[in-house]
């Protein structure tokens, strides 16, 4: 009966949407991916571009010359918050740039696009208008939309499962040594929720510490809970319950109320409000952090992916059903970072997330979506360089890694361009985790002093943003953004 009352209330939202788009046409564009996988950059330096109307030479509607104006729209929503453009903007164009925080919560901003439509009919009746609304939230929460399928026992086994992992065992013995000292059938208790609740926080906050992009476990809202932050549908934690719960006012008993009503007061209406009502949508991914973490890295990035699709509802659009149940008929996936790399390894970036995402990408297609892979960098950090030691040439990077970073005894004061040379990366994940991939060659751009480590996994080094020349037409040189952009929304202002 709830499943039929959720899908009832879906409709009814995708129908009262259908007719408002039908004045006003509109496209709800989605942006998420895991922490630091370069969200708020991406937001940022696409609107910057459009509203600029410039540097976009493969988005079509541009580069045919039919768009005639772009402009930010007063924000359309008055509960829901506003993405600051122009904190973020100022942040990375300044004076002094630097790396805007990252995505904590959902937020939203309206950018209007004024075009000549190619059509012969439509281009003689005048201009024609279309609302973007950007949506930007965490990708953590996206993987508690798994949670929906599942009771609070077979969490709490996955849980367990989780803390079992490599790259999580470090982390996890003082929360398994204070569960493990409960009993689920003890009688409930405010204070033993609230400490296993923040133990099994700390433990998911552990796993992720330092580790760019990395996949955690659900829920997300633990790591990033914004204003529900110590609240009861917040407060439980995994327990042990295999052989069942055998007392009605028991430990495990709140614990698994706890867990359902997070389901049913969080989850489901973040799905209803936002997520049903996606066009389309774009996943940031950090392959190269993951690929230099190591293989247990890749697996779990790999299966969050997979939760994560299984979240869409991918599919051909059709004027009827989409009145009452609406599809992302367009998904792209990135690749970011791509400047961390010289261009003749995009290709192998690229490759590296189709093969992490190949079951996903299949069924989606499979269900009339059109998926695109895509390596990009939406701020490049980096310049590629020639360089030339002992009698060989290499294509190199130049830039200045963030202040503290260190590698090979260099600590760097993040205002030194440094040159590196990254390696070159394989067409398929097992040989990049096996191979001789050489290290980042680091060396200063005064002495061209090369250190050399063949034996080294790659390494990936943090930039700082790009200094901006005041003389330059584009304060944010970017990665294919463009071909990203044709695809997302560049069939909807023809």
């Amino acid at each position: 009966m709830s499943n039929w009352t959720d899908q009832g209330i879906d409709a009814a939202l995708n129908i009262f949407s259908y007719a408002q788009n039908l004045v006003e046409p509109s496209l709800k564009l989605g942006v998420t991916g895991l922490s630091r996988s370069g969200k708020t950059v991406f937001i940022t330096s696409l609107i910057y571009h459009l509203l600029e109307r410039k540097h976009l030479p493969f988005f079509e509607p541009l580069r045919s010359g039919r768009i005639i104006d772009v402009y930010l729209e007063p924000h359309p929503d008055d509960l829901l918050p506003r993405f600051d453009y122009e904190g973020n903007l100022k942040a990375l164009t300044g004076a002094s740039t630097k790396w805007p925080e990252g995505t904590r919560a959902i937020s939203q901003l309206r950018l209007t696009i004024i075009y000549q439509s190619d059509h012969f009919i439509s281009r003689h009746l005048g201009e024609s208008k279309l609302h973007i609304d950007i949506i930007d939230y965490p990708g953590e929460w996206l993987l508690d939309l798994s949670l929906l399928e599942k009771d609070y026992q077979t969490w709490s086994k996955e849980a367990f499962e989780f803390a079992k992992q490599p790259h999580a065992v470090p982390f996890a013995k003082n929360w398994l040594d204070q569960t493990n000292k409960q009993d689920p059938n003890e009688d409930q208790n405010e204070a033993t929720a609230k400490d296993l609740a923040e133990s099994f926080t700390d433990f998911l906050n552990l796993t992720r510490q330092n580790e760019p992009d990395l996949p955690t476990f659900p829920p997300g809202r633990f790591l990033m809970p914004g204003d529900l932050k110590n609240s009861p549908a917040l407060t439980f934690a995994p327990l042990n319950i295999e052989n069942g719960i055998n007392k009605e006012n028991s430990l495990a008993n709140l614990m698994e109320r706890r867990f359902e009503a997070y389901k049913s007061l969080i989850i489901r209406p973040f799905y209803r409000q936002f997520f049903t009502r996606l066009d389309r949508q774009i996943v940031l991914v950090d392959v190269l952090s993951n690929l230099n973490a190591g293989k247990s890295h890749l697996d779990h990035l790999q299966n969050s992916l997979t939760n994560i699709l299984k979240s869409f509802s991918p599919g051909a659009p059709h004027w009827l059903t989409s009145i009452w149940n609406k599809k992302i008929d367009r998904l792209v996936f990135a690749a970011t970072k791509a400047d961390h790399l010289h261009h003749h390894n995009h290709d192998q970036l690229q490759s590296l997330l189709s093969q992490l995402t190949h079951t996903a990408i299949k069924k989606a297609e499979l269900k009339g979506a059109e998926v695109k892979v895509q390596a990009l960098a939406s701020l490049r950090a980096t310049r590629e360089v020639t360089i030339e030691e002992n009698g060989e040439t290499y294509d190199a990077l130049a830039g200045t890694p963030l202040a503290g970073t260190k590698f090979h005894g260099q600590v760097f004061d993040g205002k030194t361009e440094t040159i590196l040379f990254t390696g070159d990366l394989k067409n398929d994940i097992e040989n990049n985790l096996k191979s001789d991939l050489a290290s980042d060659l680091a060396a200063s751009i005064t002495d061209q002093t090369i250190e050399n480590d063949k034996n080294a996994s790659i390494e990936i080094i943090n930039f700082a943003p790009p200094q901006v020349d005041k003389n330059s037409q584009n304060k944010m040189p970017h990665i294919r953004l463009d071909r990203a952009l044709n695809m997302l929304i560049g069939d909807k202002l023809k």
